[in-house]
């Protein structure tokens, strides 16, 4: 058993606290590491305000890197001092999971959603009472995490550790659509709608790939120049523009190849469908809760486009966040201009300034 200070989320909507937790005792699989950085996530955000049914009190937070520091009794491939980024967790041994597709693990809610492990204990405890962990396979949101050693990837200890937390949720959720579910290949036209760290991440894994136009649709004029340094080709505000159909179709000779919906919105996902050639694939990835009916036009399907639902990227983040670095470490994906950071007391400030859109990636890191 040990302790970690941790910003515990209590009521829906209310402002966390910062306080003192026990950690553990470790399961047979589980790494216990010292958080370097924490990245905010929608989704965090989202559990936040009441929109995923999490036990409380909890703490939330699944963008984390840091060093391990202990080791449960079974963990073989991670010893003391690695560093790790840790992603979703995933059962490992399912159909989806053996045919490299662990985001849509069988046991995928139950892993990450519930709060607890799956005997129903939880990995924290304050005062003797439960605090439910597990969100996302770790509750980084603190100086220590317990994580499975399933969703945490080795990386090599010359990387600025602090800052490679969003890998395993939002960065490898852009790119890996783009890279992994569609495919792109250099030449192919691309839309992104929503230039939140998901769509600045489909439009960095766009370039890399040598996609041409890259089309990158924002309101916020900071975000269209941003994009525009991380390799789009033109920038749209959908604010100023009577028919954003025509002005993707304009740039594009009858539409794009690919769409991405980093927004999720009813509209935004209609428009991401418009703007497709024949036949052409929108990925959507934008939550905007568990429940989020969604009206479309048959009309686009049956002319060949395609919509499909995205999951952290569909990818392996073993395999995909190696990638991901090799690309940041050849200038092909500068992640870390994405990035503000903060400290664990001003998680609150964080918080409303990614809730605001004013800050693209908070990250709280530690010393």
């Amino acid at each position: 058993m040990s302790h970690a200070r941790v910003a515990l989320f209590e009521a829906p909507d209310e402002d966390l606290t910062v306080v003192d937790v026990q950690v553990g005792p470790l399961a047979e699989d589980e790494i216990r590491i010292r958080v370097a950085g924490v990245g905010i996530c929608h989704t965090d955000l989202t559990a936040l305000r009441g929109g995923v049914p999490l036990p409380l009190p909890a703490v939330v937070g699944h963008e984390a890197a840091g060093i391990v520091e202990e080791v449960g009794a079974e963990v073989t491939t991670l010893v003391p001092g690695d560093h790790v980024v840790v992603s979703f967790d995933s059962c490992r041994t399912c159909t989806q999971c053996t045919s490299g597709r662990p985001a849509y693990c069988e046991l995928f809610a139950a892993l990450n959603y519930f709060g607890t492990r799956l005997d129903g204990s939880t990995t924290m405890s304050r005062d003797g009472e439960p605090v439910h962990g597990n969100w996302f396979g770790q509750s980084s949101f603190g100086t220590h995490a317990v994580a499975s050693v399933r969703n945490a990837v080795k990386v090599d200890e010359s990387l600025p550790l602090h800052l490679l937390g969003p890998l395993g949720c939002s960065l490898q959720t852009g790119a890996g659509t783009v890279m992994s579910v569609l495919r792109a290949k250099p030449g192919q036209s691309i839309a992104v709608f929503g230039l939140g760290a998901v769509g600045l991440s489909a439009v960095m894994a766009a370039n890399a790939l040598g996609c041409t136009p890259i089309i990158a649709i924002d309101p916020n004029p900071e975000r269209l120049n941003l994009a525009t340094e991380l390799g789009a080709t033109h920038t749209l505000d959908p604010d100023a523009i009577d028919d954003l159909v025509w002005a993707v179709t304009d740039i594009s000779a009858n539409g794009v190849d690919f769409s991405v919906d980093a927004v999720g919105l009813e509209s935004v996902v209609q428009q991401a469908l418009a703007v497709l050639r024949s036949p052409g694939i929108c990925a959507t990835l934008g939550l905007q809760g568990l429940e989020n009916d969604v009206v479309i036009d048959q009309g686009h399907l049956l002319l060949g486009r395609t919509l499909t639902g995205v999951i952290e990227g569909d990818v392996d983040p073993h395999q995909f966040i190696p990638q991901l670095v090799d690309l940041w470490k050849n200038g092909q994906f500068p992640f870390d201009k994405l990035i503000e950071t903060y400290t664990l007391p001003e998680i609150n400030e964080a918080l409303a300034a990614a809730a605001a859109g004013s800050v693209i990636k908070p990250v709280i890191v530690f010393d």
